[in-house]
């Protein structure tokens, strides 16, 4: 699965339409092979983009926790020093 997809689910604020909308242009990108379709497959490959966002938006509606939301700023320095330790560079 692509690395660069990252959870939306349980966070605050919330996940926004266009973060959920650019994970599923990764995801219909990864699936196709394509990271910009031919004209001939722009309008097959725009319909998807469509729905798997439409799909992940109603999966996260729906989806139920007793967890705190995560915090997005937390979240994000631990990502960070996940990199840092990875790759071996400080983190900004």
């Amino acid at each position: 699965m692509c690395r660069s997809i990252k959870t939306l689910y349980n966070f605050e604020p919330p996940a926004t339409e266009q973060e959920i909308r650019a994970a599923a242009l990764q995801f219909v990108c990864k699936l196709s092979g394509f990271s910009v379709p031919s004209k001939a497959n722009e309008e097959a490959f725009e319909r998807a983009v469509d729905e798997v966002a439409a799909t992940a938006a109603r999966l996260i509606d729906s989806m139920v926790t007793t967890a705190e939301p995560k915090d997005r700023a937390v979240e994000a320095e631990r990502a960070k020093a996940r990199s840092a330790a990875r790759f071996g560079t400080a983190p900004a």
